[in-house]
């Protein structure tokens, strides 16, 4: 497993970390949602999310959302004035990391995202969406995989 955190993955705009991220290599058009509770929100990608994804963005206290549950191919940038603004109204002048891109949702155009939170791991691993007896140790499922029986 690699993890990068906050200060690792977000590219820094002076002493604020409100710039585009960056993503290590590798092939991450599909994107969804595998976990979002008050502490945590969890984004997963990979190249075909039927059977496994190799990446996870995971944001620590998440305070304003504003993104599909699946999506396809995002563009990383840093956020406009005017989002820093949007988010600020409602999280006041502490914003320790705030993430927006544009990704496909299935419609006619992009939609914008904003992501805002107390911090940002960026976590690559393989993590499988599906039950395998012969998983290797230490092997993670995704929160919803159970073995039979369960």
């Amino acid at each position: 497993m690699e993890v990068s955190s906050t200060d690792e993955g977000l590219q820094v705009d002076g002493d604020r970390r409100h710039a585009g991220i960056q993503l290590p290599e590798g092939s991450w058009w599909d994107w969804d949602v595998v976990a979002w509770s008050a502490g945590q929100l969890r984004l997963a990608a990979g190249h075909d999310l039927t059977y496994q994804h190799g990446l996870e963005l995971v944001f620590g206290d998440p305070v304003f959302v504003s993104c599909p549950t699946s999506f396809h191919d995002p563009t990383f940038r840093a956020p406009t004035p005017d989002e820093m603004q949007k988010a600020g109204r409602h999280l006041g002048e502490h914003l320790p990391v705030v993430v927006a891109f544009e990704a496909d949702a299935g419609g006619q155009e992009p939609v914008s995202c904003l992501i805002a939170a107390e911090r940002l791991d960026i976590v690559r691993e393989t993590v499988l969406r599906y039950w395998r007896e012969d998983a290797a140790p230490g092997q993670r499922f995704a929160p919803w995989v159970r073995s039979p029986g369960r």
